[in-house]
């Protein structure tokens, strides 16, 4: 995370990626920053106040793609993310102005609601100094997002792996294992789909086979070495998934035939972004003859799709402060 700040900022602008969740095996716990990034400027004025349970009066603007889905409003998750932080340290400004230019997708499987808290998080702590420890800004996310596998690589940019603390079996607190990421590209293939991430999470089976744990532990181990050795040949045997994939494909018309295509047409490893409805298949080659198959697909289950060409991305948040 780069920074630059004094005690105090009049204002900050913020930077945060894309991110890709799960890639096939790595369920809650595996994520990927992407070279897509949302950029927020946070401005305060008038005098700081005494965190009293009011919330700070708030001036939201917001541009970009999907503009229009982003509420300006107390429900804004970036407004949510900064007010935890003025609550922690126990003060706010009296006016907080955020200006929002928006590139990631809403509602795609590729962060944007990661993204929104770790920006509001991370701006709002910078606006007072950076008093709270980046840890424990990762903390505070993962508390608000339920596991690591969006916010982490959101944070830290590159590969990461998340284990959440666990009181009986440990550990005590939040684990996070970064890796650079892989010399790869990406194809992005979002289907225009309405899919809520409940709704996704609704079609999961409540109990797994032993046969289907250890499918899954044993290609998750595979995918890590596979995108941190180099080895994009394994890609294909370890993004397979018995734990959610499938059963979330079935839901989105087209999306098994996209994959499948999209294998056809040379991907190295193909799988859902986070819970759907985009499809991520990463290549070494040019990606346009994927993205035309997984666009046929789609079409042909009567879905238009929009599509963006990617790479992973070391760059995590970035933060650059104006002071008074």
């Amino acid at each position: 995370m780069a920074s630059s700040h004094s005690s105090h900022a009049c204002a900050c602008l913020v930077s945060v990626p894309a991110t890709t969740a799960n890639l096939g095996p790595g369920f809650d716990c595996l994520g990927l920053a992407l070279n897509l990034r949302n950029q927020i400027r946070f401005t305060r004025s008038g005098q700081d106040l005494p965190y009293d349970g009011h919330s700070t009066d708030y001036a939201i603007t917001v541009s970009g793609i999907d503009a229009g889905k982003i509420p300006l409003d107390s429900s804004n998750l970036a407004i949510q993310a900064a007010e935890s932080i003025f609550q922690r340290i126990g003060c706010r400004p009296m006016k907080l102005v955020m200006e929002m230019v928006n590139s990631i997708p809403v509602g795609s499987g590729l962060g944007s609601s990661s993204s929104a808290i770790i920006a509001g998080l991370s701006g709002a702590n910078a606006l007072y100094g950076e008093p709270i420890e980046r840890e424990d800004i990762l903390g505070i996310a993962v508390a608000m997002e339920g596991h690591p596998d969006n916010v982490a690589p959101a944070m830290m940019g590159g590969l990461v792996l998340g284990v959440l603390p666990d009181p009986v079996s440990g550990p005590s607190e939040l684990i996070v294992h970064r890796w650079d990421p892989p010399n790869l590209s990406a194809v992005v293939v979002l289907p225009d789909f309405h899919l809520l991430t409940s709704e996704a999470r609704a079609v999961l089976p409540l109990t797994i086979s032993r046969a289907d744990a250890i499918f899954n532990t044993s290609r998750l181990g595979l995918l890590i070495h596979a995108l941190t050795g180099g080895d994009t040949g394994l890609l294909q045997v370890a993004m397979s998934d018995r734990l959610h994939q499938n059963y979330r494909l079935r839901i989105i018309p087209g999306a098994q035939a996209a994959l499948t295509a999209a294998y056809q047409a040379g991907a190295s490893g193909v799988a859902l972004s986070g819970a759907g409805p985009s499809l991520i298949a990463f290549t070494t080659g040019d990606g346009r003859s994927i993205a035309r198959v997984m666009i046929g697909a789609f079409q042909d289950a009567g879905l238009d799709s929009r599509v963006w060409f990617l790479s992973p991305s070391a760059e995590g948040v970035n933060i650059s402060v104006s002071n008074p």
